[in-house]
């Protein structure tokens, strides 16, 4: 199974931005961020949802999913 639990490091390149870059804008340490975007320490739940707004995603961008489901299917039957 894939250890990475966050997407950080992916939507930090696709927003162009960098990890000093963040680091700035959160007042952190930047090898903190560092850690954060090689899935060596994981953010809390609140610097996630700042990471949010300053890369103006939502928050489920950042998180890679637990589980993969395969989709609902339904059936409908149409009277003829």
């Amino acid at each position: 199974m894939d250890n990475d639990l966050n997407r950080l490091k992916v939507v930090l390149a696709e927003k162009k931005r960098t990890n000093k870059w963040l680091a700035e804008q959160l007042g952190r340490d930047p090898a903190t961020v560092s850690k954060w975007c090689t899935n060596t320490a994981q953010p809390g739940l609140e610097t996630l949802r700042e990471i949010a707004n300053l890369l103006e995603i939502d928050i489920r961008d950042l998180i890679n999913p637990t589980m993969v489901t395969e989709p609902e299917v339904m059936y409908v039957k149409i009277k003829k």
